[in-house]
């Protein structure tokens, strides 16, 4: 499954000419000025191959291959997630779209620290109610997002020393924070350090990336402090920025398996209205 995977993904860079576009645009981003174009076009066709892989993951993942998984993924920076846990805490993770992020929701409930998880609402209802199915089977408790009182449900879990997943290198919305992001001004998603700031609970950045073969190779890096300041959107606004370079020091070291492909500034859905 993940060869095939890999397959459909790289075949796909070659037919979706427009997501294909605007991956080299997402990582000449990331590479810098000095990547030549054959660097751009070699680390975008591994993105989408590397988002197949991921896709494959998901539909081969059930509940009875939980402990095949876990025994390929290797963790690090663990020490203040347990230290969080064990002073009942509540922690919030903040990923990327990077590797297998769902399958760190299996790993968070493998090590007592179960996530709830915000998740798109999707235009297809069955296929919403597939993710709903598929994330709960990896150990994520999933919860719609403009479905009830989303915050207050996160804010109820966290508040109990519970842990909460969000992904947070998009802004669905267009209504996040100003940040500047690989060089270029955009916004991102206020919700990690709002609820941080509000609950007091523990930040951290996480990078759930594809190793070698089959396996994972968990990331959690140090808590992100929550800057010490009078106003309050002051501070979402600082933190927001910390969090923005925390992203792209953990896309830097894995730019191929950063899977954005969707516009993500607003000059990516100027350029693409141009090419329509």
């Amino acid at each position: 499954m993940r060869g095939a995977g890999r397959g459909l993904g790289r075949g796909l860079s070659y037919i979706a000419r427009n997501r294909f576009e605007m991956g080299k645009r997402h990582l000449r981003r990331v590479l810098g000025p000095d990547a030549s174009e054959d660097e751009v076009e070699a680390k975008t066709r591994e993105m989408f191959a590397s988002y197949g892989r991921y896709w494959a993951e998901v539909f081969w993942f059930r509940p009875r291959r939980k402990d095949e998984v876990l025994a390929r993924v290797e963790i690090s920076g663990l020490e203040p997630v347990f230290a969080a846990r064990d002073s009942n805490r509540g922690m919030i993770f903040a990923l990327p779209h990077i590797g297998n992020w769902d399958a760190a929701g299996a790993v968070a409930e493998a090590i007592g620290v179960p996530v709830m998880a915000v998740m798109e609402d999707l235009p297809n209802p069955m296929i919403t109610e597939w993710f709903h199915n598929t994330r709960r089977a990896f150990g994520i408790v999933p919860i719609l997002a403009g479905k009830g009182d989303t915050t207050r449900l996160l804010l109820r879990y966290l508040k109990g020393g519970g842990a909460a997943a969000l992904v947070s290198d998009r802004d669905l919305t267009r209504r996040g924070v100003d940040v500047e992001f690989f060089g270029e001004k955009t916004t991102m998603p206020a919700g990690p350090v709002a609820l941080a700031d509000r609950t007091g609970a523990a930040l951290f950045p996480v990078g759930a990336f594809f190793d070698d073969g089959a396996g994972y190779r968990m990331v959690v890096y140090p808590e992100l402090e929550i800057p010490d300041h009078p106003d309050r959107s002051e501070r979402i606004a600082v933190g927001t920025q910390e969090l923005a370079h925390r992203l792209e020091e953990m896309i830097r070291a894995h730019p191929e398996q950063w899977h954005v492909i969707q516009p993500n500034w607003p000059s990516d859905r100027e350029w693409l209205e141009a090419r329509r």
